[in-house]
Parts: structure tokens; C-alpha cells; sequence
């Protein structure tokens, strides 16, 4: 058998799960890994380890093995049904029924998808369990407590996973791809998720039942480990919508589809993530920021910038630049809009907010333009003020998160994220004069 450090130098760089062997190839520990390389070498790096049971642990591994996946967010989902599946003694070791969470599908006209603790599962999976221990985690039970949650209990169960926080994160990641109504009252009236585009608006005639319950079989298809199979799916689909001539309906699924190819792009945990360190990235760090600026003279050689800020920093893989195409003479907000409707006809990652350098016409034309197109995501407009010493902030008409009025009310990190937009602008209208006047 090849030695450890032979086995270590196989790992990729890569998301997915470890699986760590003992003797006669019993599986001991199953853990989850940004970089499955990085983490499983952490745990043979000499140093001592301050957990006794991953002591114990490591001193029994014999054989390293892994599945790579697309990204974070499936081995977070693979981790946990193969937990369930094997039950190692390390991921269970000294854990009760209340330190396991599921994911749960209510069986209801608009079925809900809602995070359970142990205990808060309903008398019809407890009945289940004693059919079939697959089910739910296989652990010694407890007596149940009544529900608190008030429904017709569940179609489909989920779990175990051993983070709640984790299992938050990932439902927003899943939830922006196949939104879904999530709470008990059966309207909109009031619905904040309805007016960020969270939820389909079911019980306001904004979806068919049809596709809502397209909406919940996608994420059913992404909690069982079928990404690949929903690909598929998905891409017939908008292929016989593209056939009738449903232009619109294929380039939702088209959207779907990107957002699917692209879920590495959000951070979900830490590479030192593991059963004694619930280390997660926080939601802050992964906001997507887009910000935009025009430069031109007299509206001549005109260009636009975008600048991508993630985890706080400038992601310039993601910067594009924009020759205007279509707008002749000064009308900066025409130019604006004629870069915001190329950037949304290119399937790039979705933003989470959108800062334009420009006033209150800025704002109010690129939120038509993004209502025309079909996107609901906040929008804010950035001028200097009369003084030039501040900035006067326009917030479009959306509720904003927590985090992003964080980074609204943080005067300094906006003059930084447009001040990236200008340069980078600057940087393009200098170019192309210099090129036009060779020329």
C-alpha cells in the first residue's frame, strides 16, 4: 500500500470529499474540503493537533480516499449523504440527536424547504425511521417533541448535516438559482422575498404551480447528488423552448444553467473547515459588487467600465471594458444604459448590487432597464455632491440586506470600490484616444 505522503501528493486542488480508511478499508471519517489537497495535508503537518478524537483519528488512518466535485456547495451536499450512508465513528462520535440538522420539502400545494434540528422533525418521519433506518441519521433516538412548525409534514428528508450556519448559506446559494415561497402564510401581501425576487410570488399568480414545482424537483435533484442529471434536464428543456419559439422561457433556463456551471464562484467554507472547526465564510465576503463609470470627452471616444469587488477585494479577472456603440454626442445615462443591457446579455455571474457612478437619471433608467430585462437586484447611484467633499447616494426601491447597508453607510469602502471604476475607465479612454489618434 502507497504511504501517506504518497497518497497526499495524488490530492487535487480541488472542492470535494475526503474519505479516511482504517483497517480492512473501513471508513472512519468523511470530511469536506474547498481544496481537498490543502485540508487533508493540514491534518499530517506534524503539528499537534488540539482536538484528542482527531488525534486518535489520524494515528488509525491507513488509506486517503476523495470524490473531487464542481464545487463547495456539492461536497457539502456529498459530505452528508455519505455520512449517512456509512456512518463513520468520527463524524458521530459523542454527538446527540440535536447536534444534526436536515433539510426538509413540505408536502403542501407550494411545498417549502426549511432546515430542521433533530427533535423538530414530525411523527411521520419518526414512524419512517422505525421502518427504515436509512432515513434519517441511523443514531440512537429520543423520544420526539411536537413539531413547531405548523404543516402537513414532509415529502422528502434530507441530512444529517453537522452545521446549521453551513446549511443557511448554501439554501440562499440554491435558493437565488430555484427560488421558492418559505413561509407558512399562504400570500405575498407584505412578502419582502416576493419584492427581492427570493420568492416566485405562487399565491400571487406570478408562477404556474407547473413551474414552481419545476422549481422544488431542481432542488431536490441538487440535495440528492444529481447536479449533473438537473444539467441535463434543464438543457433539454430550454431546448424545446428555444424549438416553439419561447424565447423568453429558454432564456430563463439558460440563466439556471449558468448559475449551475458557476456555483464555485461563491465562497461557502474555509479550507480549515472540519468536524472541530466550524470555520464558515461569512455572507459578507461572498456579496458580488459590480460597480460602473463612463469616460469620455464631449461624448467623444466614449467607453464604460465595470470592476468586480468580491470578499472586499477587486476580482480584475472579472473587470470588463465597453466601447460605446450606440450613443453619439455627451448623454452619459444612454451610455450607461447601452453598457448595463450588453453586460445583462452576456451570462456572467449574477451581482448582488450594482453602484453607477451618476445621479438619480441613472438610477431610474437602469432600473426599467433591469425590470424590462427580467433582473431584480439592488441598485445604487453614486454623485459627487455639490461641495465635491461627499457623495450623494441614490438607493434604488429595493429592501436592502444587512450586509450591503453595511457597505451603503461605509463612506470610504464606496470611494474605493468607484474610485477602482474610474481609474479602470480612465485607464480605457486613454487607450482608445491614443489608438484613434494613430490611427
Amino acid at each position: 500500500m502507497e504511504s501517506i505522503k504518497q497518497q497526499l501528493n495524488k490530492l487535487p486542488q480541488a472542492p470535494g470529499v475526503y474519505i479516511f480508511r482504517g483497517r480492512a478499508e473501513k471508513i472512519i471519517y468523511i470530511g469536506k474540503a474547498t481544496s481537498l489537497r490543502d485540508r487533508v495535508r493540514s491534518y499530517f503537518s506534524g503539528k499537534p493537533q488540539t482536538n484528542r478524537p482527531i488525534e486518535t483519528m489520524i494515528h488509525e488512518v491507513v488509506k486517503i480516499g476523495h470524490q473531487k466535485t464542481d464545487s463547495v456547495l456539492e461536497a457539502l451536499i456529498l459530505e452528508a449523504n455519505l455520512i449517512k450512508k456509512y456512518l463513520p465513528k468520527y463524524n458521530v462520535k459523542e454527538k446527540d440527536d440535536k447536534s444534526f440538522s436536515y433539510f426538509g420539502i413540505t408536502k403542501e400545494d407550494f411545498p417549502r424547504v426549511l432546515i430542521l434540528r433533530e427533535t423538530e422533525l414530525d411523527s411521520v418521519i419518526a414512524s419512517r425511521a422505525k421502518q427504515s433506518r436509512s432515513t434519517t441519521s441511523g443514531l440512537p433516538r429520543r423520544p420526539r417533541r411536537t413539531p413547531r412548525n405548523d404543516n402537513e409534514g414532509y415529502k422528502k428528508i434530507f441530512g444529517p448535516y453537522t452545521s446549521k450556519r453551513q446549511m443557511e448559506v448554501a439554501l440562499k446559494i440554491i435558493r437565488k438559482i430555484f427560488p421558492f415561497h418559505s413561509v407558512a402564510q399562504k400570500t405575498e401581501k407584505g412578502c419582502l422575498d416576493f419584492q427581492m425576487g427570493r420568492c416566485p410570488g405562487p399565491y400571487a399568480g406570478a408562477i404556474s404551480k407547473k413551474d414552481y414545482n419545476k422549481n422544488i424537483r431542481g432542488i431536490q435533484m441538487i440535495l440528492e447528488g444529481k447536479k449533473k442529471s438537473l444539467m441535463q434536464k434543464l438543457k433539454k428543456e430550454m431546448a424545446e423552448y428555444a424549438k416553439q419559439q419561447k424565447f423568453e422561457k429558454a432564456a430563463e433556463i439558460r440563466n439556471k444553467i449558468f448559475a449551475l456551471q458557476h456555483i464555485q464562484d461563491v465562497a461557502l467554507i474555509s479550507k480549515n473547515d472540519d468536524v472541530e472547526t466550524q470555520n464558515l465564510t461569512s455572507l459578507h465576503n461572498a456579496i458580488r459588487i459590480e460597480a460602473y463609470d463612463i469616460s469620455s470627452i464631449g461624448g467623444q471616444q466614449a467607453v464604460g467600465s465595470m470592476v468586480v469587488f468580491e470578499n472586499d477585494k477587486p476580482n480584475k479577472k472579472e473587470y470588463r471594458k465597453f466601447k460605446i456603440k450606440t450613443v453619439e454626442g455627451a448623454n452619459d445615462v444612454a451610455m450607461m444604459r447601452e453598457v448595463l443591457l450588453r453586460r445583462f446579455n452576456n451570462p456572467w455571474t449574477q451581482p448582488d448590487l450594482i453602484i453607477l457612478d451618476g445621479g438619480k437619471g441613472h438610477l431610474n433608467m437602469a432600473q426599467k432597464l433591469l425590470h424590462d430585462l427580467g433582473f431584480v437586484i439592488p441598485l445604487v447611484a453614486v454623485a459627487k455632491g455639490p461641495t465635491r467633499k461627499k457623495m450623494d447616494l441614490y438607493v434604488g426601491n429595493y429592501a436592502l440586506s444587512k450586509e450591503i447597508n453595511n457597505i451603503l453607510s461605509n463612506e470610504n469602502a464606496l470611494k474605493r470600490i468607484m474610485d477602482e471604476a474610474h481609474r479602470f475607465a480612465i485607464g480605457y479612454h486613454r487607450k482608445v484616444r491614443r489608438r484613434e489618434f494613430k490611427g
